[in-house]
């Protein structure tokens, strides 16, 4: 098999560019027509380190098992025609760039680690993520017809041994009435002014990334100049893909925009296809005492209505709420980690955990300051819905929780029915130093 002279070996999750300088990278297996190399089994195995798992025996063979499976998908993903639209590569390679950043604490120090720009970083990672959100929606078209029913998740259930019941830690239900203090004209006068300084700075000559880190507060993408990276239209607050968009030239710099996350300026980078990439400045007013006072004020009220019953907490979650997003089901929040009502404390934000981690179930929090979503300035109360210890999962509380693990294995058990027969009609080479790795599939090996 020839040989390929690798001059840098790029580690996919970032924490590891300096480990290897130079290595002899080899074809060690071809999957349809999807070659494999040593390299990519060395990047999974440092993926898998970077992410904190404790890594004992041989693993390398698992991770080489997983890289046969995901060339077989690709490889049907094709032939099916399906498509990963650019801007889910991109959305995913921003989601885990600013992954890395917290890992190594700053954009600097990634550049520093990787001896790169932060864009040539993300072009060495940007293939490696098509390829593997291009796998993925294969296995989701394999699996999207399979359910689970409650006599399956009861057996599920019965089969686990007692000492390897899951553990599930402790969990809350929170609901909450969030109000936005009012802004005077003044302090929105102020954010206009000053966002128009920056811009005529820039017009000027000033660099908008400079600006951006120092200005802006969407802290999300300050760090990185602004630069929110490509994205299409549906993407975008739809005032902000509006001007983005009606921008001629690269470097150009709009008028003031306002969105739902505050007020912007933003500067062209590139255009292409459906897809924009622009940086931008956020601003936000600030409220003065009064339209704190005010804020505070209306909560206090509700606090003491509904504690003394004379205000039921749905009605007042409905009427007073300015939270959009939780008003029409009582306030309920909704973990933005797997959408359910549940958080485990140490997914709260501290603010609320702060607020919860002394309450009984049904009572009901002081008014307190906090941020939403999108980082404007909120006061709330909260009232504690539910809480649970922590416990092993049975049937009765923890049914969601059982259902999903056991009708995760269900899929994975289609997979591999899926995987076996397609081994059968593939082209399938592996090498014979992992040959010896001892694959759970020995169908690999039957070729």
């Amino acid at each position: 098999m020839k040989k390929i002279i690798i001059v840098l070996l790029i580690c996919f999750y970032g924490v590891c560019a300096n480990a290897q300088p130079y290595m002899l990278d080899q074809i060690v297996a071809i999957v349809g027509s999807k070659p494999i190399k040593q390299s990519d089994v060395e990047n999974r195995y440092l993926q898998y380190r970077a992410q904190g798992y404790s890594l004992q025996g041989d693993m390398k063979c698992g991770m080489f098992e997983e890289l046969l499976t995901e060339k077989l998908l690709m490889n049907q993903a094709e032939v099916d025609s399906l498509v990963v639209e650019p801007s889910e590569v991109e959305m995913d390679l921003n989601r885990r760039l600013e992954m890395f950043i917290r890992q190594v604490g700053s954009q600097e120090k990634l550049e520093d680690y990787f001896k790169k720009s932060i864009y040539e970083i993300k072009d060495d990672l940007r293939n490696s993520l098509y390829e593997q959100l291009l796998a993925q929606k294969m296995q989701h078209n394999i699996t999207e017809n399979v359910k689970i029913t409650p006599s399956e998740v009861r057996s599920f259930y019965i089969k686990i041994p007692k000492d390897s019941v899951p553990l599930i830690n402790g969990q809350a239900e929170v609901a909450q009435i969030v109000v936005y203090p009012p802004y005077s004209d003044e302090a929105i006068s102020e954010v206009r002014q000053r966002l128009l300084d920056l811009r005529e700075r820039v017009i000027n000559g000033e660099s908008f990334r400079t600006m951006a880190v120092m200005y802006s507060e969407d802290l999300g993408t300050a760090r990185n100049g602004g630069e929110l990276g490509f994205q299409s239209k549906g993407e975008l607050d739809p005032e902000f893909a509006k001007t983005a968009w009606a921008l001629k030239n690269k470097g150009d710099v709009s008028r003031i925009v306002v969105s739902k996350f505050g007020y912007h300026i933003i500067q062209l980078v590139d255009k292409r296809g459906d897809q924009v990439s622009c940086r931008h400045i956020l601003m936000t007013p600030k409220p003065n005492p009064e339209a704190i006072a005010t804020a505070t004020g209306r909560l206090d009220t509700l606090v003491r209505l509904i504690r003394k019953d004379s205000l039921n907490w749905n009605i007042a979650a409905f009427r007073y709420s300015q939270d959009e997003a939780t008003r029409f089901n009582g306030g309920l929040m909704i973990n933005p980690r797997d959408n359910s009502t549940l958080f485990e404390m140490d997914q709260m934000e501290k603010d609320d955990y702060n607020a919860i981690k002394d309450m009984k179930i049904g009572e009901v929090s002081e008014p307190y300051v906090s941020k939403d979503s999108k980082g404007k300035l909120v006061y709330k109360i909260v009232k504690l819905k539910s809480q649970s210890d922590p416990h092993r999962a049975n049937l009765k509380s923890d049914y969601t929780f059982l259902s999903d693990i056991a009708l995760n294995e269900k899929m994975n058990r289609v997979v591999k029915d899926w995987v076996d027969e397609k081994i059968e009609t593939s082209y399938i080479y592996i090498d014979e130093s992992f040959k010896r790795c001892g694959l759970n599939n020995v169908n690999w090996l039957k070729q």
